[in-house]
């Protein structure tokens, strides 16, 4: 079995976008005004909400008038509903590249995903934490499109880990009365509550604190020992 501490030592720490392509801070083209605006909604809701970011922070953030705005989007609940699924799409982008997908057994790619979630927790909690959750616990009942949007990338996201849960299952011949879906979301439950715990402690080893513990749990699932450390 791959050694995943040994592997993880090669994982880079980066965040989310760190390494796509960005234009310049002060892009001069008109026809980039949409990209630029729902940069700003990713980077000001992350760190102040949706309720409390104003179009004409956004505006300012993205360096285009009102105008623009209102041109790409209807309403700021419709810049909402784009941000969630900008997210969708570059993060899917940005998880599929990642190393965990390496190992060839697949209970050592559902361990390299937690073990690479948990490298990407780094910064303040703005840096690291989800759009879609952050949206979702906020507007869920006050902005159904948005919200929509939201489980459509939480979901989705899920979703990419069952096939690998699945294997893992058949190969160790686990059963338990629960299957590869229920446990795919509940990664989800426990990365988007480590955030919660991050904001509310204003502390990022909170969250990979929880991230440990569902390490811990998929293996006791699997009936598989603690994980070695490495020597210090």
């Amino acid at each position: 079995m791959l050694d995943l501490w040994s592997m993880l030592a090669y994982i880079p720490t980066v965040r989310y976008y760190d390494s796509m392509p960005r234009p310049p801070k002060h892009a001069p083209e008109r026809g980039d005004a949409r990209t630029r605006l729902l940069e700003a909604a990713r980077d000001t809701i992350r760190a102040k909400g949706f309720a409390a970011t104003s179009v004409e922070e956004l505006c300012q953030v993205a360096e285009v008038t009102k105008g623009a705005l209102f041109h790409h989007f209807k309403s700021k609940e419709g810049l909402g509903v784009a941000a969630a699924e900008h997210w969708k799409e570059t993060t899917t982008a940005f998880f599929a590249s990642a190393p965990y997908h390496a190992p060839a057994d697949p209970l050592e790619r559902v361990l390299a995903y937690v073990a690479f979630r948990k490298s990407i927790i780094t910064g303040s909690p703005a840096e690291f934490c989800c759009l879609v959750g952050t949206l979702a616990q906020e507007v869920h009942a006050s902005a159904p499109d948005i919200r929509e949007a939201c489980a459509a990338s939480i979901f989705g996201h899920a979703q990419t880990l069952e096939a690998d849960i699945a294997a893992a299952m058949r190969k160790r011949r686990v059963a338990g009365g629960w299957t590869a879906q229920g446990l795919a979301r509940h990664t989800q439950t426990v990365i988007q509550g480590a955030f919660v715990l991050a904001k509310a402690g204003n502390d990022a080893a909170l969250a990979r604190e929880s991230l440990d513990h569902l390490d811990r749990y998929i293996r006791l699932l699997f009936k598989l020992p603690p994980p070695e450390k490495a020597s210090p």
